[in-house]
């Protein structure tokens, strides 16, 4: 017993010694001599970290030895601070950040399904802020993509206005959107989805150009735009509105909310946001005929997180969008006594729940996660297309349609970090069930895709300047569909196992230059896209798309390299980057004009593989900000869309004299030649200017003649589109702040002036700018 007694007042003693010399440091990290609240404090290649308070205080326990204590927080330059600590004696160490003005050393998910630093990322990733969209006036995130290099959103119909992005030259549906990393954005929201999304609920949208995202989906051959939506940060709240007159006559109204509450431990919060968009129709040649269609747009969200404990999060998100549009002639009437209307009326959910855990040393991590994203769509493609006839009033009554969309994701991640290396694998189910009628036209898609998806990924760094991304993709898909406009009846049952690879290196070949490569597979199965789900009219006809009979699977072949130069030469932050890319694709799907008429004299055009094509071209960025007053960022992409042979894009059915077969060589509506501009002054406390532009060269857009009913290929004109914003800051209270702004949007008033006329027009004939010379005013004021 006493020998007992002794041993446990040995380790007793020994415990209260060890904790009499147990070490700590501590300190406050400012910018400005302004707290940052919840920056990371981290010992270098170790666990060992905590994060700041609100008031930018923190407390770490270290061991003794020389260390080197680093700190980061988004939006500032990270520092790093090596000190030696001795064993029991506490020691103070402050930390004053500089903010990071070009955004070089933010953290990004889209790389490596990780968090990783943008400059560690062996892909390249560019990050659009809030910032960026207040500066370019955005509403919607259509308005803003454009400024990045080898990004460009065009406006593809007159009377609905549908949108699509494009990366490296190619057309939306190679670009896989994903809403908080998640693959829910459809075929269907593809066709609307953009101006739906409204920046005031945007935390940052996270771009990958090219195949080198690969893990998120097979779809990603051109790359992946991650938009990611407000986390609850801190206790805040914001309200906003704005208004835009369109040409200096045609208004477009919007107004925004934003609150946030975190608890006082930081384990729970929530942020709940909302906003009202209402745009009259605005005509541009005074032909009775909208080129911006009327448009109201009501969405309500909320993002939340609560932590059972220090190693476990739990995550949900919910966004309603209610958005009506309608597009054409005499707004004010039903659209069946009209000669064209396309009117769309979406009631559209996204809601996701993740559940994420870590083990105590921050080794192993693995999430489990749930996606939904459900829509509802009342449609009406039609009109009396300038006849009034007894069977035209019949069609045009008849021209009402009906949309369900369904897309669901569910799956798990499984992260390990060894010391240097990483190791993430990961199962993923994708549910997109799309049912498209319109009875009058007999109108049918009746699509279910089921995938299956399993990817592994290893994180390789042999030495410091090296890093290699290895992985793959494994993805079972089944596309069951049915499809038929008038009497012709398409059905597809495809089942197909297809493996991607994936391979990206980054070496460092000093501190300032860094080299990147890689190389990514993708596919798509056939299925209906988003041109397949929207109407456009040419002649006074309605036009419809259709898969044609034995379309087969298309794969792609991505290769990017570039040199990366960053380098702070005093104060003056610098970055310039030239990338590189290639892209084949093989049996790519194309839609090719018939020149048929349907029973009803409805245009059939049908999605068909070509023969062949490759996308070549390369990206460049250069970023200056000499102070954190003042930056300035340009880009601009030279590429080339060519097809390996001569391809069909009109055929002639030999029912019209003089009609003949257009043959083209090159993709259409993709400029050889487009590009961007940002730069932003903050004059002093109260004020800052902005200046944003986009560039958009010659590009060949087709047109159908409605005379004559022939397709003519016009070059078109280049176009610069500038913005500028001037605003204005004040504090009437502490802690109530308010900013007026106003500007200009297209300046020169760069914009189309041969759109097509009249009821028998062709509405796809729509290209350059969204908008044309605008003025906006804005007022926002809260705690922000």
């Amino acid at each position: 017993m006493k020998k007992i007694f002794t041993l446990i007042l040995f380790f007793t003693l020994t415990a209260v010694i060890a904790q009499t010399k147990e070490t700590t440091i501590s300190g406050t990290v400012t910018s400005t001599e302004i707290p940052v609240s919840f920056a990371s404090i981290f010992i270098k290649n170790t666990s060992i970290g905590t994060s700041a308070d609100e008031n930018g205080k923190y407390k770490l326990k270290i061991p003794a030895g020389i260390q080197t204590i680093t700190v980061q927080s988004q939006g500032f330059r990270s520092q790093s601070k090596t000190i030696t600590i001795i064993e029991g004696i506490n020691q103070q160490l402050n930390f004053a950040l500089v903010e990071d003005a070009l955004g070089l050393e933010g953290i990004v998910v889209s790389a490596t399904r990780n968090r990783i630093s943008k400059k560690k990322a062996p892909v390249i990733v560019n990050v659009l802020s809030p910032k960026l969209f207040a500066a370019t006036q955005s509403i919607s995130i259509a308005d803003g993509l454009n400024y990045q290099p080898g990004v460009r959103v065009e406006t593809n119909c007159q009377n609905c206005g549908f949108t699509q992005v494009r990366l490296n030259g190619l057309e939306g549906q190679y670009t896989q959107i994903l809403v908080n990393s998640r693959p829910v954005f459809s075929a269907l929201n593809s066709v609307y989805g953009l101006e739906q999304i409204p920046v005031s609920i945007i935390d940052r949208v996270e771009v990958v150009r090219s195949g080198g995202s690969a893990l998120f989906g097979s779809n990603a051959i051109a790359g992946t735009i991650n938009v990611i939506t407000k986390q609850p940060v801190n206790n805040t709240w914001e309200i906003g509105s704005n208004f835009s007159f369109i040409n200096g006559e045609t208004l477009d109204r919007n107004v925004n909310l934003n609150a946030s509450i975190v608890s006082e431990d930081l384990m729970s919060g929530v942020t709940v946001y909302g906003i009202f968009r209402d745009r009259d129709a605005f005509d541009a040649n005074d032909d009775g005929f909208t080129e911006i269609t009327k448009l109201t747009n009501n969405s309500l969200g909320t993002k939340a997180f609560i932590k059972p404990n220090d190693n476990s999060r739990v995550g949900f998100d919910f966004t309603g969008i209610r958005e009506y549009r309608r597009g054409g002639d005499r707004l004010d009437l039903a659209p069946q006594f009209t000669d064209i209307t396309e009117e769309l009326d979406h009631n559209t959910v996204f809601t996701g729940v993740d559940y994420e855990i870590f083990d105590d040393a921050r080794e192993n991590s693995a999430t489990a996660y749930m996606s939904v994203q459900h829509t509802d769509r009342d449609s009406y493609y039609g009109g009396l297309g300038g006849r009034r006839t007894r069977a035209d009033s019949l069609l045009a009554n008849n021209a009402l349609g009906r949309t369900t969309d369904l897309a669901l994701v569910a799956g798990t991640k499984y992260t390990h970090n060894f010391k240097r290396d990483v190791i993430t694998t990961g199962i993923e189910y994708q549910l997109n069930d799309t049912n498209d009628v319109i009875p009058g036209y007999n109108k049918l898609v009746d699509q279910e895709v089921n995938s299956i998806g399993l990817y592994a990924q290893y994180e390789w760094k042999p030495f410091d300047k090296f890093t290699a991304l290895v992985g793959a993709r494994m993805d079972h898909v089944n596309v069951d569909g049915l499809y038929k406009i008038q009497n012709i009846e398409r059905l597809y049952n495809v089942s197909e196992t297809v493996l991607n690879p994936r391979l990206t290196v980054l070496y460092n070949i000093n501190d300032a230059l860094q080299f990147r490569g890689g190389y990514a597979r993708g596919f798509r199965a056939p299925q209906a896209f988003n041109e397949d789900l929207h109407i456009s009219s040419v002649g006074g006809e309605q036009r419809f798309v259709i898969l044609s009979d034995n379309l087969e699977s298309e794969f792609s072949n991505a290769f990017t390299a570039s040199f990366n130069y960053t380098k702070d030469f005093n104060k003056t932050q610098t970055n310039f980057l030239v990338e590189g890319f290639y892209t084949t694709l093989e049996n790519p799907f194309t839609i090719v004009s018939t020149g048929a008429s349907l029973s009803n004299g409805s245009i059939l055009e049908e999605t068909r593989n070509g023969s062949g094509a490759y996308v070549a071209g390369a990206n460049f960025e250069l970023s200056i900000s000499p102070s954190s007053d003042f930056s300035f960022q340009a880009g601009a992409t030279i590429q080339r869309s060519i097809y390996d042979e001569d391809q069909v894009f009109f055929e002639a059915d030999g029912s019209t004299p003089g009609e003949q077969d257009i043959i083209i060589d090159e993709f259409v509506r993709t400029p050889n030649v487009y590009g961007f501009l940002n730069a932003n002054w903050t004059a002093s406390k109260a004020w800052q200017f902005d200046i944003t532009g986009s560039y958009t060269g010659s590009m060949i857009a087709p047109r159908v003649i409605s005379d004559s009913g022939f397709l003519d290929l016009v070059d078109t004109d280049a176009f610069l589109d500038m913005t500028t914003k001037l605003t204005y800051h004040f504090d009437p209270i502490e802690n109530f702040h308010v900013e007026l702004s106003g500007g200009v949007q297209n300046m020169f008033n760069s914009y189309q002036d041969d759109f097509d006329s009249g009821a028998t027009r062709d509405s796809d004939y729509i290209y350059g700018p969204n908008r044309p010379r605008t003025f906006f005013i804005g007022l926002k004021f809260g705690d922000f």
